[in-house]
């Protein structure tokens, strides 16, 4: 089990004294998924709310030797339900955090997308993954590598606001977005570096807020001042970025399961643009990696507890 370099480590340092989110915990019926949603609990983290089949819940807690006296569990007969009932629960205002269970992703996110009855705002919905790299200074977030397949220039503005407001939440004051391309030069026949300079314009004229934005950027220049510096780059946000924004999702993807595989990376999983921080996990996610969404998931909530200045 990898134990990463500590980053993880810091923002639950963070959460220290914040209240306990409660969240609807959609479908928990299998080990590793009711095991995190319990682990966060502990750790004061959360408040859950088990919503799925009751029995199921407390098969799979007795096999587990896990505790959920005291824990609110709400019955639905299957996973498809549980979806539907959690993001209920959310628009009641009874949970302020969704967080996936053992259902499919597709599943929750198209309850959390029903234009009737889900949990859309003005925003673009994305997925931002939290990468601790040994290799790296500080927390990395790549965006959007699950949901947007091929965004728009509108899209990307979304989505480098949505992780500029998630890095804002656990104290980055002022996160340094890097958009990413294959080259450093703007070229017409790239959409992507087009894109790039639009977004960094849009965010001088205010359109993007809170974020030091820079690109095209190549992933060498972005991560690397030494590369930046051979190439002639002078920027603040070469070599020291917080945020890398993909031109699209299959280079996202790609980049994040690279440094997962590769340089033994933990990765941590949130969607945004919601009206409340939604937690995706998968089977494969280690402990700690859930932890660390949990935890950055309460500090989102905590902001939006805050009231507007």
């Amino acid at each position: 089990m990898k134990t990463g370099s500590g980053k993880y480590e810091q923002l639950l340092a963070l959460c220290s004294g914040l209240a306990p989110a409660t969240t609807a915990v959609a479908h928990p019926c299998e080990a590793s998924a009711l095991t995190g949603a319990l682990d966060a609990a502990r750790l004061r983290l959360i408040q859950p709310i088990l919503v799925g089949p009751a029995a199921k819940i407390g098969a799979v807690a007795k096999e587990c030797g896990l505790s959920i006296d005291g824990v609110r569990i709400v019955d639905v007969p299957h996973s498809h339900a549980a979806a539907i009932r959690a993001v209920e629960l959310v628009r009641a205002g009874e949970a302020e955090v969704l967080m996936k269970g053992s259902l499919h992703t597709d599943e929750l996110m198209s309850a959390v997308v029903s234009k009737e009855l889900g949990l859309r705002t003005g925003r673009r919905i994305s997925h931002v993954f939290l990468m601790d790299v040994p290799t790296y200074h500080k927390v990395l977030l790549i965006t959007d590598a699950a949901i947007n397949i091929a965004p728009t220039l509108e899209d990307k503005v979304d989505i480098c606001q949505n992780a500029i407001d998630l890095a804002r939440s656990f104290g980055v004051e002022r996160p340094k977005v890097a958009i990413l391309a294959a080259v450093e030069t703007v070229n017409s026949k790239m959409p992507a570096t087009i894109d790039a300079a639009c977004l960094c314009k849009m965010a001088e004229r205010g359109q993007i807020k809170g974020g030091l934005l820079d690109g095209p950027l190549a992933f060498d220049n972005a991560i690397s001042k030494e590369a930046a510096a051979i190439k002639g780059i002078k920027s603040e946000v070469a070599g020291d970025p917080d945020i890398l924004i993909a031109p699209d999702l299959e280079s996202g993807n790609m980049m994040a399961k690279q440094l997962t595989f590769l340089a033994n990376a933990d990765s941590a999983g949130l969607v945004l643009g919601a009206k409340v921080p939604v937690i995706l996990t998968s089977r494969a996610d280690s402990l700690r990696s859930r932890i660390a969404s949990c935890a950055v998931a309460v500090m989102a909530a905590h902001m939006r507890r805050q009231p507007p200045k």
